[in-house]
């Protein structure tokens, strides 16, 4: 099958969705942060420029668009504030990445977690008309990011459990009105599975007070249960990410810890996942892939950096991993998007889009 001819996501030459803000649109959102631009002027900018971008995915050959997470300044935080119950606030400090810091925002639990209208139904509804014959994907955070990055107000709820049925129903909701909407090519992305890859992101697990173990079958319920009784056609996957913020990063280690349960206890149709540096460990986990319906999408060239890697050396990481998964369920992207948040990665539109041209060459190459 070609890359061209395939019609099932995920695509042979995929991508994980952010892109690169433009100026004019970062330019936008601060004259409106600062009362000198009205939403409604906004979303005129966000609307032209999102048709902009959705032109440009197709031109490059992209079979999946998306709209770039133009309307967010965050990949996680926009949608969850989005959620009955859910509100963000400043915080005094921003996370803290290699080197570098993100503005100082968090999210809290304030009452009991729903759902009941979102933003970003119509944030879709704009993108799936603009998509025409393209696929048109949505990218939200996994139901893990609330549970495991949100403070939750004392006396709200008395577990982890009682929490995570309110949160699984708001998911569920969501997922029906979406699919209501027309999207059938759904990812959820998630750094949680990153806090169990190492020593000390286990350490930090339990000095939250959970013990690893438990919080890994949690995060591994909190998925499979908010995608249960999905329509068939309905595609969903998870981008497991170890953190992207102006190109670094805050997490390392090897799938190998989570291995089992990760490729042979989720109930995604893909995955989604980091390989483009040692960080990330080798190929030898995907031996618990166990699934003949599973497709590993295998992010082996950055999103961090412009230098473009050597098509050979891309190439010859694909045949390494199909030793542990058949060429036929592998596929390439990006490691992550561009921009997690609106900041971006330092590399430019052009040497991005040169970026999404090698995925789509390399992959053309390779399944031919």
């Amino acid at each position: 099958m070609t890359v061209s001819s395939q019609t099932r996501a995920p695509f042979r030459g995929d991508h994980v969705g952010s892109f690169l803000r433009p100026e004019r649109l970062k330019d936008a959102r601060l004259q409106k942060a600062k009362g000198e631009m009205s939403a409604e002027d906004l979303k005129k900018v966000e609307d032209e420029e999102i048709l902009k971008l959705v032109k440009k995915q197709q031109e490059a050959g992209l079979p999946a668009v998306t709209d770039g997470e133009f309307r967010r300044s965050w990949w996680h935080f926009d949608f969850l504030e989005g959620l009955d119950g859910v509100e963000g606030y400043d915080k005094e400090q921003g996370l803290p990445f290699n080197g570098v810091e993100t503005k100082p925002r968090g999210i809290k639990v304030t009452g009991r977690v729903g759902f009941s209208e979102h933003d970003m139904i119509d944030h879709f509804r704009f993108l799936k008309k603009a998509a025409g014959e393209a696929a048109a994907k949505l990218t939200i955070p996994s139901p893990n990011m609330l549970l495991f990055r949100s403070e939750v107000a004392e006396g709200l709820y008395e577990s982890d459990e009682e929490l995570l049925t309110d949160l699984v129903q708001a998911y569920q909701a969501f997922i029906t009105r979406i699919y209501k909407e027309g999207c059938r090519y759904l990812q959820l992305d998630d750094t949680s599975w990153a806090s169990f890859f190492s020593e000390e992101g286990r350490a930090a697990v339990k000095k939250q007070g959970r013990d690893p173990q438990k919080a890994v079958e949690l995060c591994a319920r909190a998925i499979n249960e908010s995608i249960a009784g999905r329509p068939d056609d309905l595609l969903i996957t998870m981008h497991i990410c170890r953190g992207n913020f102006r190109s670094t990063f805050m997490s390392t280690g090897s799938y190998e810890s989570v291995s089992e349960t990760i490729f042979g206890g989720l109930d995604v149709d893909g995955l989604f996942l980091e390989f483009d540096d040692q960080r990330s460990g080798g190929f030898e986990p995907l031996r618990h892939v166990n699934r003949p319906d599973l497709t590993i999408v295998l992010g082996l060239v950055t999103s961090k950096f412009p230098e473009l890697e050597h098509p050979d050396h891309i190439k010859s990481r694909i045949l390494e991993a199909s030793d542990y998964v058949p060429m036929n369920q592998l596929c390439l992207s990006p490691q992550c998007g561009f921009a997690s948040t609106e900041e971006g990665n330092l590399l430019t539109e052009e040497e991005q889009w040169a970026k999404i041209h090698h995925v789509l060459e390399i992959a053309s190459d390779v399944w031919k």
